[in-house]
């Protein structure tokens, strides 16, 4: 298949790479050069330009947040001489971006599919994502291959562009949820003289076993927080998109406020530039426990 593909990111580029040994033919663009230059050097092509990315038949987005899509892809220029006929946005977006972004492609004559990710860059590496899609269901199954070369499994969440969205803000909002229960419970037995690490070492072995459990407990266990596979404003930016979301549909989230300020709290004390996992410190500093260990 012919692919236009936008963002070179942690997760885009050995995205790019499962497409490209699947056989497809991948046009790359990204705001910076250097993750162009290292996707050409796995096989895929420089587009040079936005407007080249948007002649390919299927069109993939890899980006930040809403901001960057807005500023990227929402261009009625841009769409209006686009060759694409879908574009797959895979970024983790608000509710109400994923609605605006449908109708406007629509008006396009462009289908727009939803399929934001569940793994870190090493499972994108190793073309074992999770993918939340939603769309319409013919656009979904004319992208499957493109799934099946970088994900495990297709999750199939309805006809909506929404609808995938809001089940992977949900996914992440358990995620954090786990990162800040493990931080104030080894803050707890740090504090009582217990080594945290052997904390970690029982619960991941024992009562909860599971990729979240293990990668987050091993670096709040090693307090390693580098490299930053998904880093602390991303966290924020999704806990925050299902703060929105909840409020909009008038669904009382509390301890998602807690983790809002557990965020802010460490992005403010420069934790900025380390992984999400790093909000487990916030536990230990206000505990007064001691920086080195």
């Amino acid at each position: 298949m012919d692919v236009g593909f936008i963002g070179l990111g942690g997760m885009g580029r050995p995205m790019v790479a499962n497409l490209v040994k699947a056989g497809h033919t991948v046009r790359v663009w990204n705001r910076s050069p250097e993750p162009v230059a290292a996707s050409v050097a796995d096989g895929a092509i420089d587009a040079g330009s936005l407007a080249e990315v948007w002649q390919a038949d299927v069109v993939i987005s890899m980006l930040a947040d809403d901001a960057s899509v807005r500023a990227v892809l929402l261009d009625d220029v841009l769409l209006a001489g686009a060759r694409a006929t879908v574009h797959v946005n895979m970024a983790t977006v608000s509710v109400a971006l994923a609605r605006e972004a449908a109708e406007l492609h629509a008006a396009h004559g462009i289908g727009y599919v939803s399929a934001p990710v569940l793994g870190r860059t090493e499972v994108a590496a190793a073309g074992e994502l999770n993918i939340l899609a939603s769309g319409p269901a013919a656009l979904r199954e004319r992208v499957e291959p493109l799934f099946a070369a970088m994900g495990r499994r297709t999750w199939p969440l309805g006809d909506g562009p929404e609808q995938a969205v809001i089940t992977k803000i949900s996914a992440n909002f358990m995620i954090a949820a786990a990162i800040e229960s493990m931080g104030e419970a080894a803050a707890l037995t740090e504090a009582h003289g217990v080594d945290p690490g052997a904390l970690i070492e029982l619960l991941t072995n024992s009562i909860f076993p599971g990729v979240v459990y293990t990668v987050y407990g091993n670096m709040i266990k090693e307090r390693r927080y580098e490299p930053a596979n998904f880093r602390l404003p991303l966290g924020l930016k999704d806990v925050t998109l299902g703060l929105t979301a909840g409020f909009d549909a008038r669904v009382p989230m509390p301890f998602a406020g807690v983790l809002r300020d557990q965020f802010l709290d460490a992005i403010a004390h420069g934790d900025a530039d380390q992984d999400w996992g790093a909000v487990a410190e916030v536990s230990r500093r206000r505990a007064n426990l001691p920086r080195e260990s």
